[in-house]
């Protein structure tokens, strides 16, 4: 597949990380911090990284960090902000906690990125992924609407659009797991074979 790269990567780290306790974007695992595993993820495919941020101990990732321009109010605000900050039709948005992600796996998301579709989300387990999916730049007007009625749930946004799920190969499920406490982070270094 050949990437022409006209893509934005956008990573939303503005979460609170109550489950876990702390950043989750700094953990690391395998020695390198979560947040370092999805920028190299991301960065064959995309000409710009986005971080969505308001922890300037993010800066050290050398991305440009932006901060919610509607605080307090989940990931559609990450989205909507990254979106707006963005200068591309098709834009890669990963949460943070998702460090197992890969380059190739991503690049199943654009194979569809010219169909007529406002979302293209992976789906493992009978669960759909919106944190690891493909946004076109027009879903910015849904944003918008929705937090202006004070909307924060992703799931209405995704079913406010046009989504197309793609599921995930059983052996890929590890790929696109969240960590969200210790024990899955622990979990997850206990099933890596170094």
């Amino acid at each position: 597949m050949n990437v022409d790269k006209n893509i934005t990567g956008i990573i939303l780290a503005g979460g609170k990380s109550s489950r876990m306790g702390s950043d989750k974007g700094l953990l690391f695992l395998d020695n390198k911090p979560f947040l370092q595993h999805i920028i190299d993820a991301l960065t064959p495919l995309v000409q710009e990284i986005i971080l969505v941020s308001n922890n300037p101990d993010h800066d050290v990732f050398k991305v440009k960090r932006v901060q919610d321009i509607i605080p307090e109010s989940g990931p559609i605000s990450g989205i909507h902000t990254g979106l707006t900050h963005s200068k591309t039709e098709n834009n890669l948005v990963l949460s943070c906690d998702v460090p197992l992600i890969t380059t190739p796996l991503l690049k199943k998301l654009l194979l569809h990125e010219k169909e007529d579709y406002d979302i293209i989300q992976f789906e493992a387990e009978r669960k759909t992924i919106p944190l690891i999916a493909l946004y076109k730049k027009q879903c910015l007007s849904k944003c918008f609407e929705l937090l202006s009625s004070n909307e924060k749930r992703l799931r209405k946004l995704v079913l406010a659009l046009n989504a197309k799920t793609i599921p995930v190969s059983q052996d890929e499920y590890t790929l696109v797991k969240n960590i969200n406490t210790i024990e899955d982070l622990n979990t997850i270094t206990n099933a890596i074979d170094y």
